[in-house]
């Protein structure tokens, strides 16, 4: 197909493809998926090789959030029935952090609900952040809390915050749909913060809202504008009790495509695929790690996901394998330039909440949306108007709670 050999050849050579061929992945037949994914898949293995990073989410405060994000459990005026408590103490942070740790994953991304930390918060999650580095060697840490005020990613850097996430989530011209309690423009800011104060720059999106193939589109390339060095493509998983519950608008070959349609326009950029792997891509998953090179690893923020083991035996399986602390995760041309943070920000690049979100859209997440089911899980054609409470299941153990964790 003209249109693929074209997209490997500019990804190969990390040029931005035209919006029209954005669009055509998109639009590309079931028929032909195999050969996107293919594709897809030089462009992965030229930057990063077969290695996959793996990312564990620690809550930090969960619920309580005053933001109206509609994808989120975690909401002003939520009735999911999810774990709700304030902050978790900073041994309690690095003991959550350490099964993830011990599990496989690289970085902890540290995640608090909420508009955005005051000052006193910030302090707090200095000293979990020190506390964590302190406790475990060659680990990095994501801070995700949310709008950021001015010098406050300048503080999280100095108590050695290794990057920050902020999700755009949707394209500008339907932000409002989905949140009215802060703007794009709000979120954009945050991001630019992140990256003047030399952090290094998690955004990304959601996919599943009820948005057109132009949105999707749309915020890709206002993520490769802003140049962060990791994307989290979260799928949505419409949680009852929030009001996008009922939107069932994702199959696995869709959720495929877009993650393809990520990696041409961001070729060369950490591609993580975040919440709602498990429950719309399912068996699938292991094709998905052609195209992405980073996922997390165990639970989300506030809904379970696949088991940490079972989560290391696809990656073998696939023929791929963890990425270690001792490998970097960006490609030499991004980092040997870098002004301070991660990645560095030239020609290519492209790169929450709910009020926060390392990478997510679950209320406030590292790359998480809002859970995930279990992989597998058999998934016929949803009913209109029916919930699916068999691929979505809250969160009951880990950080909040007195049972071990899953990672």
């Amino acid at each position: 197909m003209d249109l693929l050999n074209t997209l490997v050849d500019k990804g190969l050579r990390r040029e931005l493809p035209t919006r029209e061929e954005a669009l055509a992945v998109l639009a590309t037949s079931d028929d032909d998926l195999l050969d996107v994914v293919a594709a897809a898949g030089k462009v992965r293995r030229q930057w990063f090789g077969r290695r996959v990073k793996l990312n564990y989410l620690v809550n930090l405060k969960s619920g309580l959030c005053p933001e109206d994000c509609s994808y989120c459990s975690q909401r002003l005026g939520s009735t999911t029935g999810i774990l709700k408590y304030t902050w978790l103490k900073p041994d309690e942070a690095s003991k959550a952090a350490a099964a993830g740790l011990a599990g496989g994953a690289k970085r902890v991304c540290l995640v608090a609900s909420g508009r955005g930390p005051t000052d006193r918060d910030v302090a707090r999650v200095s000293e979990t952040i020190k506390t964590i580095k302190d406790q475990n060697e060659g680990v990095e840490v994501c801070a995700c809390l949310g709008l950021l005020s001015d010098g406050q990613a300048e503080r999280l850097r100095d108590a050695g915050a290794d990057a920050y996430n902020h999700n755009l989530n949707t394209s500008e011209g339907t932000y409002a749909d989905i949140t009215t309690t802060h703007t794009y423009a709000d979120r954009v800011d945050t991001v630019q913060k992140a990256h003047a104060a030399g952090l290094s720059a998690c955004s990304g999106l959601i996919a599943g809202m009820g948005e057109s193939d132009e949105d999707l589109v749309d915020v890709v390339y206002s993520l490769r504008e802003l140049d962060p060095d990791s994307v989290p493509v979260n799928f949505l998983i419409p949680v009852e009790g929030t009001p996008l519950g009922k939107e069932w608008n994702l199959t696995p070959q869709r959720c495929l495509r877009i993650l393809a349609m990520v990696r041409f326009v961001c070729p060369d950029v950490e591609v993580r695929i975040a919440g709602g792997r498990e429950v719309h891509l399912r068996t699938m998953q292991p094709l998905a790690l052609h195209l992405a090179n980073s996922i997390f690893l165990g639970d989300y923020l506030t809904t379970e996901g696949q088991a940490g083991k079972a989560d290391l035996e696809m990656i073998a399986d696939a023929g791929f394998e963890v990425e270690g602390t001792d490998q970097v995760t960006l490609p030499e041309h991004r980092t040997e330039t870098a002004a301070g943070g991660c990645g560095s920000h030239e020609s290519a690049g492209c790169g929450s909440h709910a009020g926060a979100g390392c990478g997510s859209h679950e209320g406030a997440g590292c790359g998480s949306h809002e859970g995930a089911g279990v992989c597998g899980t058999a998934a016929a054609a949803v009913p209109a108007g029916e919930a699916r409470t068999d691929l979505v299941a809250v969160r009951r153990r880990g950080a909040g709670t007195d049972l071990a964790p899953n990672a």
